[in-house]
């Protein structure tokens, strides 16, 4: 998260450079700017794959042989030929023409622009997805701005961040200087660990993944990464199919999946309009669905939405001018009717959906009753990087174990997270495991829990329990703080700045045991040594009939209860008591100051 605060600050400084620099809108330069960085991106994991190939790379005559396009397409990723890798681009002359550089076509290029441009075409030929996807309009920028570009994106932020780096690029400059564009087609990106959650929990292997509201392929990144995690090749294991009104997403979504290897067939446009076109006749045929929707959309035509079908359960409300005003359940519908006879459902939704009436209630009572509903989890605010709306993940099951037909687990996270700054908060790599954890113990996988101990076992490196080890941190934190505060004001002023640095190494390295220790103190302490339980203001599997009693909603706090309040030993009465006292004194102290300003006002004739 570090790394995507750092990606803001240098996409600030582009922006100011191409508002003073250019006569440019931002609708303009927003994606030439993508295509750059999608290029410094490629590049990165291009150099990742190449050193992995070059481990066993065979030597011919003293020589390794060079690597080719075709060791990259087996390792399901993008080769870059040299003149498409941001280093060749980077390291050119100021003078282009004098260059004598050539095109493709072996025409000369006298420009910067032309050069780029020229490695976007390059890019597309390796893979036929990309075909007239990526931006090609560089020579609108001069030659100095565009080398000032290339080298604002060269920096190692996009080595680290992971994941769907370019919606969220993307997202950045919509809702910074184009949010009349993100307000009106409901853009915004879906934050990594919420991902990476409806990922783990839905555990694709093989099969069919559809996302009808796309985006920038977010999902299918997040999918592609957990099936190679688990051995195997996801162009080979799995076929990803997107819809995706918005033209422009859509472009990104293929350059994300061709950067990360991955193929697919995504429709965008009008053709590609959820609540009207199945646009790839997908209906009941998919193993895997994964969705983040537009929330809350309303002026849905009723009667197209009616005929284009994949409504199970019926249609949601229509006001008077036979529109859909709330489409939340037009999504919930489809994303169960797409599924096949054992497929899955993640996805992220209003957190109003839960307990919404009206006939959403109704749609929602046959749903529960299908037994179908897996997990339900809450998610508090300030997940998502440019809204700081709370929202839900939603779980269907249509091949759920008998013995849980009957049920459905209800997970209430809002307190559950790592603040990242004042406006953000996520889900640290084992807090995802963590709650992944509580579902891992419903579905009666207790060997996943057993294999996360031995991980967190195996991170701490200590034979000491997780609560001894969480003290001892705890303690080794204190003395390190201590002991650079003292060994800083003992030095000599020059030695400061290196003392400081040294031992902020040596504590931030605690600090982050320390937090692991956290974390496995608190699944432990709840779950043992792995048998699941409800717990009080976390997760409680609450039966059918339940959740009938409480009118279906779907709404986790409904079901968790509060967590108990630990006893701090402190006696109420005798503290509000001593609260009253004090008060009664303040409002005395405050009387005394009054009458004292009072009378040095009258003094001074005022």
């Amino acid at each position: 998260m570090i790394n995507i605060r750092q990606l803001d600050s240098e996409l600030w400084e582009s922006a100011d450079l191409l508002r003073a620099g250019s006569k440019l809108t931002s609708n303009q330069y927003c994606m030439p700017v993508l295509g750059l960085i999608f290029l410094r991106y490629a590049y990165s994991r291009f150099k990742l794959v190449e050193a992995e190939i070059l481990k066993d790379r065979p030597v011919r005559n003293g020589r390794v042989l060079p690597v080719e396009a075709s060791d990259f397409l087996s390792r399901s990723a993008l080769f870059l030929p040299r003149e498409a890798q941001y280093a060749y681009l980077v390291d050119l002359p100021e003078n282009i023409p004098a260059a004598g550089l050539t095109n493709r076509n072996g025409q000369v290029m006298n420009s910067l622009g032309e050069v780029v441009n020229n490695a976007m075409e390059l890019v597309e030929e390796q893979s036929e997805q990309l075909s007239g996807v990526l931006p090609k309009d560089y020579t609108m920028f001069s030659d100095e701005l565009l080398a000032e570009l290339l080298r604002i994106f060269n920096n190692s932020a996009l080595d680290d961040v992971g994941g769907d780096v370019i919606g969220r690029i993307y997202e950045y400059f919509l809702n910074k200087f184009a949010k009349n564009i993100a307000q009106d087609d409901g853009v915004f990106f879906t934050p990594k660990s919420l991902v990476k959650m409806i990922v783990n929990i839905l555990e694709p292997k093989e099969g069919v993944l559809l996302d009808p509201a796309c985006g920038s392929g977010g999902m299918f990144v997040q999918t592609g990464d957990f099936v190679e995690h688990a051995g195997m090749l996801a162009n080979n294991t799995m076929t990803f199919y997107g819809q995706e009104k918005v033209e422009y997403n859509a472009q990104l979504c293929l350059m994300n999946l061709a950067v990360h290897g991955l193929s697919g067939v995504i429709k965008s446009g009008d053709e590609a309009n959820t609540f009207y076109h199945d646009a790839h006749n997908l209906d009941g045929c998919c193993d895997y669905v994964m969705a983040n929707p537009p929330f809350n959309v309303d002026k849905v035509k009723s009667e197209s939405a009616q005929s284009a079908g994949r409504l199970p359960f019926g249609m949601p409300a229509v006001n008077k001018n036979k529109e859909v005003s709330n489409a939340n359940y037009l999504w919930i519908s489809y994303f169960y009717s797409y599924l096949n006879e054992h497929g899955r459902a993640g996805f992220v939704m209003a957190s109003s959906a839960t307990d919404s009436q009206s006939k959403d209630k109704g749609i929602r009572e046959k749903l529960v009753k299908t037994g179908h509903v897996d997990v339900m989890i809450s998610v508090g605010n300030n997940f998502f990087y440019t809204k700081s709306l709370p929202c839900s993940l939603w779980f269907f099951d249509k091949g759920k174990k008998e013995a849980l037909r009957d049920t459905v687990l209800f997970i209430d996270a809002r307190s559950y997270y790592t603040v990242v700054d004042r406006t953000l908060n996520e889900w640290s790599e084992w807090q995802l495991k963590n709650l992944n954890a509580i579902v891992w113990l419903y579905r009666g996988e207790a060997d996943k829990y057993q294999a996360l101990l031995s991980q967190y076992r195996q991170e701490l490196g200590e034979p000491l329990s997780f609560s001894e080890q969480a003290e001892q941190l705890e303690t080794d934190l204190q003395n390190a703080r201590a002991e650079a505060k003292e060994k800083v004001s003992q030095a000599a002023r020059k030695d400061k700045k290196r003392i400081e640095a040294e031992y902020q190494g040596t504590i931030q390295g605690i600090e982050q045991k320390l937090a692991v220790a956290k974390e496995a103190l608190w699944l432990t302490e709840k779950f043992g040594d792995g048998v699941y339980q409800d717990i009080p203001g976390l997760c409680r599997a609450a039966t059918l009939e339940e959740i009938e009693q409480k009118g279906f909603s779907l709404t986790p706090g409904a079901y968790v209860g509060v967590a108990p309040v630990e006893d701090d030993g402190v006696d109420f009465h005798e503290r509000m008591s001593e609260i009253h006292k004090e008060l009664l004194e303040l409002q005395a102290e405050s009387d005394r100051l009054m009458e004292t300003i009072s009378k040095n006002w009258e003094e001074m004739g005022l």
